[in-house]
């Protein structure tokens, strides 16, 4: 709840917190329709629990490697002038989208200088990357932004319109994150998990894939511009906290009475959520245990968005297990409509360059190959690398830990081509 006061608006220290995320009320909505449903979301954790520990499948899929998720925003409102932009107006601005997708970014790279970024010992950079959708289905240039003027309704309700949005606009959900924008009944945003739209074994076989995304308030998307103004909920959090859901993380506390499993095991046994509009420190003592921190600042809590910026490296594992566990998202990291450009040659490039903890190494090249990505001091000794197989022009990144300031030479090598670059690591 916000007050306005001399043109400028000012948060109550007394007003309540907003809800958050329909996702498990949601959830609890299609188990009640699907009495199958909940035995399928424990094979998929099932799943998803025996891949991180054996290790193989992370091995194989190439934990360098950096995922890029072309994102379109939907823009649902009725504003009938078609006028875009404005502190209340639901037809948000390009500015405000763009807003958005830098927060995720941030968030999910764990990039310094940024709000993003944390030094706990369990933090980690997911490796994802999000962007705008650069080519439409029908493989025509776009800005990754739809407007949509819908007269009938002035807002969205979780249990009765997601498929009515998706009706209203929709682009693959194997090519695409959709993210659907407008006025949401009750809560800030809300999420498809990913079960709900896939055929992996074990998974529902009556998933919709048209209602495979976020759907989002338009007063939480972006950060403090446009239509964000509320100070509570104003840093962009909301989505990163969905974009979770939909990468397969469940809240800190499991949800229902809280202490339940979050299948993440850096992640501290937690009761109940941080749902207040303050960044004050709780505890949790559960299952007859010790006395447990909370991570008031994970972005799968509740708490206001000033105190999010974690991610655990626990958490990062199954977001990436879950990206190599789903056909669809499998499909969409790797589809041929969005990859970085082909190169005829072999083509590399490393930034940022000086570069600190992780520099990033650009290869293109020509369709699928295999390659290597090799790094050498300036005496010529190998100090790291990396195989890659069957793969598109790929990011990928590597760490510095543990190498001295210098001179490196980042070569990459297939089987007919090799291009390096020098590199200075500070």
């Amino acid at each position: 709840m916000c007050l306005l006061v001399s043109g400028a608006w000012a948060q109550s220290p007394e007003a309540p917190a907003l809800n958050r995320c329909g996702t498990v009320e949601f959830e609890k909505y299609l188990q009640q329709r699907n009495p199958n449903r909940l035995g399928q979301l424990r094979e998929l954790n099932r799943l998803v629990e025996q891949a991180e520990s054996n290790g193989k499948l992370l091995r194989q899929q190439a934990d360098n490697v950096i995922y890029r998720i072309p994102i379109v925003v939907h823009v649902v409102h009725n504003t009938a002038s078609g006028e875009i932009g404005g502190s209340t107006n639901g037809n948000i601005s390009d500015e405000q989208i763009a807003s958005q997708i830098q927060v995720l970014n941030e968030d999910y790279r764990r990039q310094a200088g940024t709000r993003g970024f944390n030094t706990s010992p369990i933090g980690a950079d997911a490796g994802i990357q999000f962007y705008l959708a650069t080519k439409d289905p029908n493989g025509q240039p776009t800005n990754g932004i739809t407007r949509h003027y819908y007269a009938q309704k002035s807002s969205f309700n979780v249990f009765n319109d997601a498929e009515l949005l998706s009706q209203i606009a929709y682009w693959p959900s194997d090519r695409y994150l959709n993210i659907w924008v407008t006025k949401v009944d009750e809560y800030l945003g809300f999420t498809q998990f990913p079960t709900m739209a896939d055929t992996l074994r074990g998974l529902p076989t009556d998933a919709n894939e048209f209602i495979d995304g976020s759907i989002i308030d338009y007063r939480y998307f972006g950060r403090q511009t446009g239509a964000v103004r509320d100070p509570t909920y104003s840093f962009g959090r909301t989505a990163t906290h969905e974009i979770g859901h939909w990468l397969g993380l469940i809240h800190t506390w499991g949800d229902g009475d809280g202490c339940a499993e979050d299948y993440v095991a850096d992640t501290p046994p937690t009761k109940a959520p941080n749902n207040t509009r303050q960044c004050r420190q709780t505890y949790s003592t559960c299952n007859n245990g010790p006395q447990t921190r909370d991570l008031i600042e994970n972005y799968m809590d509740y708490s206001p968005d000033e105190c999010m910026n974690l991610f655990t490296q626990g958490q990062v594992n199954r977001m990436r297990t879950v990206l190599a566990l789903s056909p669809r998202r499998v499909r969409l990291i790797k589809s041929s409509s969005e990859p970085l450009a082909e190169s005829e040659t072999l083509a590399i490039n490393v930034y940022p360059n000086p570069a600190g903890a992780e520099p990033t190494v650009e290869v293109r090249l020509k369709g699928f190959q295999s390659f290597t990505v090799d790094v050498f001091d300036a005496t010529g000794r190998q100090v790291r690398t990396m195989s890659y197989a069957d793969q598109p022009s790929t990011l990928v990144s590597f760490s510095t830990n543990g190498l001295p300031t210098g001179i490196y030479i980042v070569r990459v090598k297939t089987s007919g081509e090799t291009a390096s670059k020098r590199l200075l690591i500070q």
